[in-house]
């Protein structure tokens, strides 16, 4: 054991106790919510075809993990599967608790195959709504995946709505009749675009309407209110969601308020959450099908895969007729999808901060996908079309592997694992959404490992700017340790004259992961208030191996409580 663990292990033993029920009262108003993974092979049938996937307690999704505000989650992950992997609790804050955030090669090393361990231990604390985790390694996250539900603590209540009758989570996904490590690897080999899944799922299931009689995902009560909690676990695509004849009311998206908005279609990019308020106002003679259908996110998405599930009305006689189809957008309809995040809002709630107006730091970030040559040793790369490398700010992020960022970043020894200068702006300004973007396919990219330090505390505006070297795309970017208020976004270059006139800084929404426009721009601020090494990076799976990606450093704060304490003693070593 080195230094470095036996200072942790000093200092965090007597915090390490080993808990044997689900729930452990910390206080009145909390509790200790305690699960064991065992990840390992699960053979599963889709579509006729019998497929061995990754799997966590032999369930697919994986076990849900619901929780209250104040809580403290505990999971204990026994490897068993062939790979090794990490996982992540997308969303969760992890303030002080950097270490169990999960991203492979970031926040730590990954658990071993074949039997390692790692036992994740977060708070809660100020945090409300749905949430998700998944596998942070390769494209295990394709079937390494599960529900995180947040709700308000005992005895409080939702902030503008009444308790609905009951909840549903949906958790959309997509399906190969493959290895999804198989997949992943053809992508490699064709330059960034892995091969389309053959479906979609909702909650882990193809379409109900390819059967005769599907049973329905959930059953209403006529005049009742039902909270679904939509997840989109896909790895390529954003989605088009809908219910037959009903509408939905959005009350928060990334388990952050939202002003209620009312709308018969939900768009949801990887990554992201969607908590939406569904009325049972439709004929109660009929049954009605939930739809999810890809919206054109990737370049070269050529289908509108769609996957169903069955909504139902409680003892009512069903008439002999088709269960009925919600009416669907253009699997390429932009205007619906930026008219539903244009119309987004925040919830203003008293004694809840609200976006800063003082911005210490300013940043443009370009991101998009380029062609570089193959390596002499570059084993997984195209030798005629090149190699893929995506780059933020013209830098192809590359994973350490002598330690994880946070390791070399807590020993105050970053040399050889990466160096304090992402730059703020790119090292050429050009039209990045237009014909002359094609023209700099080919400029050198730099491969590295390059964080942007920032101070305690201090708040950061980054304008998020999409280009179209490789061709137009939708990047769904999430930022790991925080939410983010997301001030605009828009088609085209982002102009710093006319658009901050556009700015929402009243109550703008808060999210953990943009859908950026295809060929388009967002801009994002917030507070850097959680000490730590924070990745940023593109929720398209496919992107991340190529280097869509960059992290923050945050230093500690001046109060004991705002310094990152040690890693625990069982932290994974690469």
């Amino acid at each position: 054991m080195g230094r470095l663990h036996l200072i942790a292990f000093a200092l965090c033993c007597c915090f390490l106790l080993r808990y044997h029920h689900r729930h452990h009262l910390l206080a009145a108003d909390a509790a200790i919510v305690e699960h064991t993974f065992h990840v390992g092979n699960l053979s599963v049938v889709r579509l006729g075809q019998s497929q061995v996937i990754t799997a966590v307690n032999g369930q697919f999704p994986g076990p849900k993990i619901e929780a209250r505000d104040g809580d403290t989650v505990v999971v204990h992950v026994v490897n068993g599967s062939p790979y090794n992997l990490s996982i992540h609790w997308h969303g969760i804050l992890q303030r002080l608790s950097s270490w169990a955030d999960g991203p492979n090669m970031v926040s730590q090393c990954p658990i071993p195959a074949g039997g390692g361990r790692y036992t994740y231990r977060f708070n809660v604390s100020g945090q409300e709504g749905t949430l998700w985790w998944h596998a942070h390694a390769s494209f295990l996250r394709a079937t390494v995946y599960g529900a995180l539900l947040l709700r308000p603590a005992p005895g409080a209540s939702y902030p503008f709505f009444p308790r609905p009758h009951r909840e549903a989570t949906i958790l959309l996904g997509e399906w190969w009749n493959a290895s999804v490590v198989d997949v992943e690897r053809q992508a490699l080999l064709a330059g960034g675009a892995p091969n389309n899944s053959v479906a979609l799922t909702i909650n882990g299931l193809i379409s109900a309407s390819s059967e005769a009689s599907p049973s329905p995902l959930l059953t209403v009560v006529r005049g009742r209110t039902y909270l679904l909690r939509i997840v989109n676990a896909a790895l390529n695509y954003q989605l088009f969601f809908k219910v037959a004849g009903h509408n939905f009311t959005v009350v928060a998206a990334d388990a952050c308020y939202t002003d209620p908005y009312r709308t018969d279609v939900i768009v949801i990019a990887p990554g992201q959450t969607v908590d939406a308020l569904l009325r049972a106002d439709a004929d109660p003679g009929r049954r009605y099908y939930m739809a999810a259908q890809v919206y054109q996110s990737l370049a070269n998405a050529t289908y509108s895969a769609t996957a169903t599930a069955v909504l139902s009305y409680h003892h009512h006689h069903q008439q002999r007729q088709e269960t009925m189809m919600p009416s669907m957008p253009a699997f390429n309809d932009s205007a619906i999808a930026e008219r539903f995040y244009a119309s987004l809002t925040g919830l203003l709630l008293p004694k809840v901060p609200t976006v800063p107006l003082r911005v210490d730091t300013r940043m443009l970030v370009t991101f998009g996908l380029g062609v570089t040559p193959c390596a002499p040793a570059q084993t997984l790369c195209n030798r005629t079309l090149g190699s893929v490398a995506a780059s933020m700010n013209n830098v192809s992020f590359q994973f350490p592997t002598p330690m994880s960022l946070l390791e070399a970043h807590m020993r105050g020894a970053p040399d050889g694992v990466y160096t304090r200068d992402f730059p703020d702006r790119p090292p050429v300004m050009f039209d990045f959404t237009g014909a002359a973007a094609a023209a700099a396919s080919m400029a050198p990219t730099a491969k590295g490992t390059k964080v942007k330090p920032l101070r305690y505390n201090e708040t950061v505006e980054v304008v998020l700017q999409n280009t179209a070297i490789l061709g137009a795309e939708n990047h769904p970017l999430h930022l790991h340790g925080f939410n983010f208020y997301v001030l605009a976004q828009g088609a085209g270059n982002f102009n710093a004259h006319r658009h901050v006139r556009a700015y929402n800084l009243v109550n703008p929404h808060q999210r953990n992961t943009v859908a950026v426009p295809a060929a388009g721009w967002a801009v994002i601020r917030f507070t850097a208030d959680n000490p730590g090494v924070w990745i940023m990076h593109c929720h398209l799976d496919a992107h991340l191996p190529f280097g869509l990606a960059m992290a923050f450093e945050v230093e500690d704060g001046p109060t004991p409580d705002a310094v990152l304490p040690p890693p625990p003693p069982d932290y994974p070593q690469c």
